[in-house]
């Protein structure tokens, strides 16, 4: 699969210190449904980063989990230039299991736009 400029998945484009994410869980702003909630934190930097909080107690199995990471990861790279500089903490519930990828990605489509008009207001 061909990557055009401005979809990467980096580093850059990721939370990986502990203290990133206890920002963004003590002041955010909750965009969630049945299956996602997303915590919208403000950034200083120029683009929107992601990180994810799937917990082994929502989804049991390792390959679930991942199978999740690695849709949320696809889905945020095809739409990362669409995004505010926010940085976004995604948590999963155990009913998105019963979800096909296809309607995964339309959900997360969704929440993308939601994010983008919550974050006009922020």
């Amino acid at each position: 699969m061909e990557t055009r400029a401005g979809e990467s998945f980096s580093r850059s484009s990721r939370l990986t210190l502990s203290g990133e994410y206890k920002q963004v869980f003590n002041n955010n702003i909750r965009v969630s449904d049945d299956c996602f909630t997303l915590l919208i934190g403000k950034q200083q930097g120029s683009t929107a980063r992601i990180g994810f909080a799937v917990a082994k107690k929502q989804l049991k199995r390792a390959v679930d989990r991942n199978r999740i990471k690695r849709l949320l990861r696809e889905s945020f790279r095809l739409h990362q230039n669409e995004l505010p500089a926010t940085d976004i903490v995604v948590m999963v519930r155990f009913k998105i299991l019963r979800l096909t990828n296809q309607q995964i990605f339309a959900r997360l489509d969704k929440h993308w736009r939601k994010v983008i008009k919550q974050c006009e207001n922020f």
